[in-house]
Order: structure tokens, then sequence, then C-alpha cells
């Protein structure tokens, strides 16, 4: 991993992009260090892609899922047209695998990268079929998440409204455009937006320092705010839905997402807000039945205990922190994904759309 200056690009109304592929290696805009400095490290084999997944350089189900598939990339090239360069790859699959438990799309871009590994017949031919398959999953993603910025719209009503978002969901989180996100971009270039509201996002702080930074790149106006101020925001009338994105979403509805996000949707519903939840259909894991079989992931008490390395806790003190928790789909008032839109979602609903994929 080496530090590298890489141009910023804006294609489009992509947003600020966070991935990069170089055709030999990886360059990953280092979100932790968002928004006192833009620093791109760059990645050129599997290990140091898995260490970069799980150490929050990059995040946001959608990009670790691309940013895995182009780990796999960088195996294959590291393997060359050695004898064991088949093993070598599975190797590196199994350990991107491990670096983020919750995300269920980086299973399911790994689960693609390894049926197209298991299809090539020399190491030539992996490089270039790794390489067609992790780019596809890319532009994929970038081309599902504006469709679901359509599909969202056709619900929303036609007023301009004020929305409320929690973490960052945007192209930062994304191959671009955003989920979550990429409504607020679709709403704002139809002139149907009003005012972002954007959690703060504790303890990671994604919403203050990477989605109110990413609106206000675009001019788009956001409003940060504590995450405990949420209930006095939707109080107040202004905010017609709040928006989130997921990162596993079960086959009876139930949504894992950015721990708060079930605060939320209680919220909204006590207040009268709707709830939608924006992801792709990769996001959705229908061989789990309910929320309760999501794997959710717990970090380090320090990232609560301390801010940047500034200790704002008593040491030692016992902390509970779980990246994420889990929305029951009867708090859920519209899933949305590239296939469409589920209303008040439940297993049947869930089942009519998603039970086989194309």
């Amino acid at each position: 991993m080496t530090e590298n200056c890489v141009p910023n690009p804006d294609s489009n109304h992509l947003g600020t992009l966070a991935i990069i592929w170089h055709g030999d290696h990886l360059a990953l805009l280092d979100q932790r260090q968002l928004p006192d400095q833009e620093i791109w490290l760059t990645y050129k084999d599997a290990s140091a892609v898995a260490d970069a997944i799980r150490d929050m350089v990059v995040r946001g189900a959608p990009a670790i899922g691309i940013s895995a598939a182009y780990g796999v990339v960088l195996a294959a090239h590291q393997a060359g047209d050695t004898k064991d360069w088949r093993a070598d790859i599975e190797v590196a699959i199994e350990v991107l695998a491990k670096s983020r438990p919750t995300a269920v799309n980086l299973f399911w871009a790994l689960e693609r990268m390894k049926t197209r590994l298991q299809a090539c017949q020399s190491a030539a031919e992996a490089i270039a079929k790794l390489t067609g398959e992790a780019e596809s999953i890319h532009a994929e993603d970038v081309a599902a998440n504006r469709l679901m910025g359509r599909h969202a719209l056709s619900v929303m009503g036609d007023e301009p409204m004020a929305v409320l978002t929690h973490c960052n969901t945007g192209a930062l989180a994304t191959g671009g455009y955003g989920t979550a996100l990429g409504v607020v971009r679709s709403l704002w270039h139809a002139n149907r937006l009003k005012r972002v509201y954007a959690d703060e996002t504790r303890p990671w702080l994604q919403g203050s320092r990477l989605t109110a930074w990413e609106l206000q790149q675009e001019g788009i106006p956001v409003t940060l705010n504590a995450d405990s101020a949420a209930a006095q925001i939707l109080r107040q009338g202004d905010v017609r839905w709040v928006i989130v994105g997921a990162d596993r979403i079960t086959a009876n509805g139930d949504v894992a997402n950015k721990i708060g996000t079930y605060n939320l949707a209680i919220l909204a519903r006590h207040h009268g807000v709707r709830f939608m939840v924006v992801a792709p259909s990769s996001t959705v894991d229908m061989a789990l039945a309910s929320g309760e079989d999501i794997p959710i992931e717990e970090r380090d008490g320090t990232e609560v205990r301390a801010v940047r390395g500034v200790s704002i806790a008593p040491d030692g003190v016992d902390v509970f922190n779980p990246v994420f928790d889990v929305t029951p789909a009867e708090l859920v008032d519209a899933i949305v994904t590239e296939k469409g839109v589920i209303e008040r979602p439940d297993r049947d609903a869930m089942q009519a759309m998603f039970a086989t994929r194309d």
C-alpha cells in the first residue's frame, strides 16, 4: 500500500468517487481522513485490500463488494502463471471474505468472482476474466443506483420536501451516485428537494465527515445534526421521508444497517414520517429468514471512548459497540432496489421479487 495522488473524477453527477481501478492496481480514497484530507491509497495485493476493508479505508456495503472484487483481480496478478495459481487466488478470496462479517454484498461479489474463476483454464485467462467480472460488478452498481433513484421518486410525491438520512450512502459508499444519497441526488436534480438533514452517525461520524462533505461538494443543501436531535427534527414536520441504506436485508424484509437506524425507524413511525430503505438487490439475503439470523459485527470500544485519538470517556470503561442494528420490516414503508419498490415489505412481497436471481 502506498499513497497516490489520484484525480477525483466527477462524471455526470456520479458524485465524488472513492474507488478507481487502474488496470493493475486499485486506488481507494481513505475515508478515515475525510473531510480534512483527500488521500488516495494504492493497493497491489488482496491482503492489503482486505485490511483496507477491515480498517474502514473503504466502507459502505456496495463499495466493500466492489473493492473485494478488485482484490481478487490483484490476487490473480500476484499468482501469475505458477503451478498453484488457482489455489493462490482461492486463498485470497477466503482472506477477503473474513474482512467484514455483516455486509452481504462482500460475499455476493466474491461468489461471483469465484464462479468466474472456476471456468478459467489458465492464469492468463483468469486475469482477463476476473478483471472483466470486477469491472462489471462496478458498472452494474452505478447503473443500479441510478435506477433506484428513479424508482424511489415514483412513490415519494411531487412536492418539494426535506428528508433525513443516516450514515453515508452516497458515491463514497458505492461505485458512484449512491443508494439512499442517490435518491437524494435524484430529488435534487428533479427540483423536489428542499433540504437534507444528516445525522452525524456516532461513533465513526460518517454523517458529519462524509455525507455532509459529499453533499456540500455538489451544492446540495444539508444541515448536520447530532443523532439525538433526530426526534426534534421529525417533530417539526418538515421532513417527509427518512431515507437510509442497508448492509443486509433478509427474506422477511428486516433490515440491518448502521447502528442508530432502528432508532430512526421508531421515531419516524411515531411522527408519521415515512421510512425508506434503498439498497441494490445484492444486499438482499433470501437465505436468512429474519433479522435474528444476521451476524452483527462489534468493534473495539476505543471507537466510542475516543474521537480521532482524543479520549472522551474514562479509561477502561466498558463499551457496547455494535456496528449495525436490525430494523423490523413492520417499521419499513418501502424497500427500493433496482428491481423495483416493495411497499410495506413482508415475506410474501420479498419472495415475489427476490425468490430467483436474474
